[in-house]
């Protein structure tokens, strides 16, 4: 018997019964298509991720002060910066380009009958220039605004929409905290970000204002810096850390009491855990791969045993126990193969489906779509050879005699 006519009389069998061959594919379908939508997810989110971590600047660093091992700014006991170490960094640094000390509170922001809760921050020029955020009408801080410690502000699309509703803000003094503003800018929309705080409820003022008129101190929560190019991040990294170590006495062997943070290390942190939430989350979905393989032989016993004095016949005229196995080894294999194919194209489906859905960028899965099937199709070859195999044993003349 040709493997032509096998797989033919493996396709006439398979139709002669639509129903029980479709259900019978659809365990591989659905596990097929939850690892394809997994995969997408997974690599939408890392995708997602990525965009995330280069929107806040991504040829950045940001000193706070603080333990390494935490992401907390702001840790009892531990002092904040100061102006004098701000200077030393950019007389000493030569591969900083750009540096801005940064100091942050939530505070509430009034206009007219509007208020609501706020991040108000007080930076320099040179912050909008590292997190290459602009204004969408008006201007930002300027130099001389930061030196003579201007009432002057910029702020955030949510906070112009909220507190202004359909007024044009420019020019317009709201209360921030309890000092008047004059707003002289809107910002470009940031839109939520990966932690899921609203960048664009934001209002930003001279340091030099904020520090005197707000935060009372010349103290530095945070300073952030740029290098003069991309490839010099590392370089400037460990330049920064050895003149705060100088700066705030800290020996060798000594734990730091600040630390550098590389938003690179961030995404690579969260990367390595949407990573390892995929791959769990594409083990479950194969563990339908398993369901729908078991499925598959269940229905090829019932098969065997229903095709009983069938097979006896086939035997009796000369079949071999090897064509025997074949057809039934085919049957499983095509019946999975199909389930398989099917399931890629509505994991693809899904996978673009449920992108949209939570806003996340759509990835093809790529490389798990040809793993996806070819699993499939050895969930046929496994599960598929048992019953075949025991078709092919089948007695001829107890097989003939079968009711």
């Amino acid at each position: 018997m040709t493997f032509g006519s096998t797989i033919s009389a493996a396709f006439a069998a398979l139709l002669r019964n639509k129903m029980r061959s479709l259900l019978t594919a659809l365990g591989v379908v659905i596990g097929v298509a939850a690892v394809v939508i997994m995969q997408a997810m997974g690599q939408g989110a890392t995708a997602y991720v990525g965009e995330a971590i280069s929107g806040l600047g991504s040829n950045m660093l940001v000193a706070e002060p603080g333990s390494p091992r935490t992401f907390s700014p702001h840790n009892m006991g531990i002092p904040m910066f100061t102006m004098a170490d701000v200077e030393a960094i950019r007389r000493q640094a030569r591969d900083v380009h750009r540096l801005v000390p940064i100091n942050t509170r939530s505070l509430r922001v009034v206009y007219g009958a509007n208020n609501r809760n706020v991040n108000a921050a007080g930076v320099t020029s040179d912050y909008f220039a590292i997190r290459q955020w602009n204004v969408v009408t008006g201007r930002l801080p300027s130099v001389d605004d930061n030196r003579r410690a201007a009432q002057v502000c910029v702020i955030g699309q949510t906070v112009r929409d909220k507190l202004f509703v359909t007024q044009d803000p420019l020019g317009l003094e709201m209360r921030v905290h309890d000092i008047s503003c004059r707003v002289v800018g809107v910002l470009e929309s940031k839109g939520t970000s990966t932690f899921g705080i609203d960048q664009d409820e934001v209002v930003f003022m001279p340091f030099t204002t904020f520090s005197r008129r707000i935060m009372g101190t010349d103290r530095v929560a945070m300073i952030m810096f740029s290098p003069v190019s991309a490839d010099r991040l590392d370089s400037v990294k460990r330049q920064v850390t050895a003149i705060l170590h100088a700066r705030r006495h800290i020996l060798p062997g000594e734990d730091d009491d600040f630390a550098v943070r590389d938003p690179r290390e961030i995404q690579s942190l969260l990367e390595s855990v949407t990573g390892i939430l995929t791959l769990v989350l594409a083990g479950v979905a194969a563990i339908s791969l398993v369901v729908g393989g078991i499925g598959i032989m269940n229905i090829m016993l019932v098969s065997v045993t229903e095709r009983t004095r069938e097979i006896g016949i086939r035997l009796a005229v000369g079949a071999r126990a090897s064509d025997i196995l074949a057809q039934f080894l085919v049957e499983a294999v095509v019946i999975s193969s199909l389930g398989g194919l099917a399931g890629l194209g509505l994991g693809v489906a899904g996978a673009y489906a449920v992108a949209k859905l939570v806003h996340v960028p759509y990835v093809a899965p790529g490389i798990a779509m040809p793993i996806a099937f070819a699993v499939s199709v050895l969930v046929g070859v496994i599960f598929g050879v048992f019953p075949a195999r025991r078709a092919s044993r089948l007695n001829p003349l107890a097989a003939l005699r079968f009711e």
